[in-house]
């Protein structure tokens, strides 16, 4: 293949980094941005940089990606935010209700820079900073909108903290929003009628935002203040890591999610209480799903507990500690953390009954409910264990799942990686045996898992869709 053909444009001295966007699954709302595309989409497509406003070929930069129920966001390097899919509370920020089904920016925030993201079932919040800030001071503020939030554009919320705290992070659940301040507090606001907001109570009705003051470590000792460096909603539980790598959780735990014992009042946990059964372990990523979380330890090691009736824990369909068999009339779930993948995990992504993670050697593995295609290659119902994902070029950098779809970021910071994105774009059923062998020779894996996948996929027929079949134009 000619090399100036391949760069083009792109073979300058210094050479430019890259990222992109891959989506895929349920597509009911348009959430896998592909405009006019109706059909649900069962392997990961890139998101042309046209879609974003980006002329072909270029520079495009990332720098968040999220996913809720029926919608997605991205966060672009230039402080954009991107919303496409459902609309129907609101949650895209444009001041409507109409549902996009491709990337729209959203003009209300075009004078901050945004740096995060969180999508909720049906609102969506955002972190980000005033573009006319000196720099000198660290401005980070929280924008909310949609469902229970007051209203359909961004607005700026500061609820139970002080005005000018710096936001570190906001994750949003079904019906609640958690937000955690730059010294280590989290305000929590929305629904209650299961303890999610960590008041000690549960509460009938929109509920404003308070700060959570108790933070349970036994069961015979008074609730403290404990620092938190990181929290994360399920559907309707939550999640949090302290400052010493401790796992606390409350809210519903029905389905065994909080990775308690026992629960304080009956089905749920009204106050943070310290998971026990992970002590001694160094926890820094925590994600929840609809009914499962799944904590990700500073050594790489995967632990995942709560409901698995779709497979979303990834320990199989039965094993001596409970049942998964969807005919079984017992209680699928359990309730204590389970060893998942021993060692080599970096990014880890809970969606409603789906889990996602990508490990250091470049793989993304996926299973849980998979009628979408969101968790796994395969074509099945229910992908049991952890399951390859083999469409995506580039390093990892941020996995997202939602109600059904899921998404994924990935970075070219290298010549080679580089490489890799613009052969990706350039393969064909009759140049992939020939770019699959020289990407195996030069050690450029992804590009060749990608190649076999094609290859498999154009031989079968095409039928990677459930209902549509796309072109392989990534």
């Amino acid at each position: 293949m000619d090399i100036d053909a391949i760069f083009g444009e792109s073979r300058t001295v210094s050479i430019p980094t890259k990222s992109a966007i891959y989506v895929w699954g349920y597509n009911q709302s348009g959430q896998t941005g592909r405009k006019g595309k109706e059909g649900n989409l069962r392997i990961p497509k890139q998101l042309p940089p046209e879609l974003f406003g980006c002329p072909a070929g270029g520079n495009s930069r990332w720098l968040d990606i999220a996913c809720g129920r029926e919608h997605t966001a991205a966060v672009a390097s230039d402080g954009s935010l991107f919303t496409w899919g459902a609309n129907d509370f609101g949650q895209l920020g444009d001041g409507t209700e109409k549902s996009w089904k491709h990337p729209k920016k959203v003009k209300s925030l075009q004078s901050e820079f945004v740096i995060s993201v969180s999508c909720g079932a049906h609102c969506t919040a955002a972190i980000a900073e005033p573009r006319e800030s000196d720099g000198t001071i660290s401005t980070r503020r929280l924008w909310v909108w949609g469902q229970n939030q007051g209203s359909n554009y961004p607005r700026l919320y500061w609820g139970a903290f002080a005005p000018n705290t710096v936001i570190r992070q906001v994750s949003c659940g079904a019906v609640h929003v958690v937000a955690l301040s730059d010294d280590g507090l989290l305000q929590a606001w929305g629904y209650n009628e299961y303890g999610q907001l960590g008041r000690g109570v549960t509460n009938e009705g929109l509920q404003g935002a308070h700060i959570i003051k108790g933070y349970a470590k036994f069961l015979d000792e008074a609730p403290e203040l404990v620092k938190i460096v990181q929290v994360s909603c399920g559907e309707y539980h939550t999640a949090a890591i302290s400052e010493k790598g401790e796992v606390y959780t409350w809210g519903l735990g029905s389905m065994g999610q909080l990775g308690h014992c026992s629960l304080q009042s009956g089905d749920k946990e009204l106050i943070p209480r310290r998971v026990v059964a992970l002590d001694g372990i160094l926890v820094k990523d925590i994600a929840c799903g609809g009914v499962h979380t799944c904590a990700l330890t500073t050594k790489g090691t995967l632990y995942a507990w709560g409901g698995s009736q779709a497979g979303q824990l990834g320990l199989g369909p039965q094993t001596g500690f409970f049942s998964c068999k969807p005919s079984d009339s017992e209680v699928m779930f359990r309730n204590l953390p389970a060893l998942v993948i021993p060692y080599g995990v970096k990014h880890v992504a809970c969606g409603h009954s789906h889990t996602l993670v990508s490990t250091k050697d470049g793989r993304i593995q996926g299973w849980g409910y998979n009628s979408y295609g969101q968790a796994a290659n395969e074509k099945c119902t229910y992908a049991w264990f952890p399951s390859p994902v083999d469409w995506c070029v580039g390093e990892v950098r941020k996995l997202a799942a939602g109600g059904g779809h899921s998404a994924v970021l990935t970075d070219a910071c290298s010549l080679k990686e580089l490489c890799e994105f613009i052969l990706a774009d350039n393969v064909t059923l009759s140049n992939a045996s020939q770019i699959e062998d020289i990407a195996s020779r030069t050690g450029s894996d992804a590009l060749a898992r990608l190649c076999e996948r094609l290859r498999e996929h154009l031989l079968n027929g095409g039928n990677c869709n459930s209902e549509d079949d796309d072109e392989f134009g990534f």
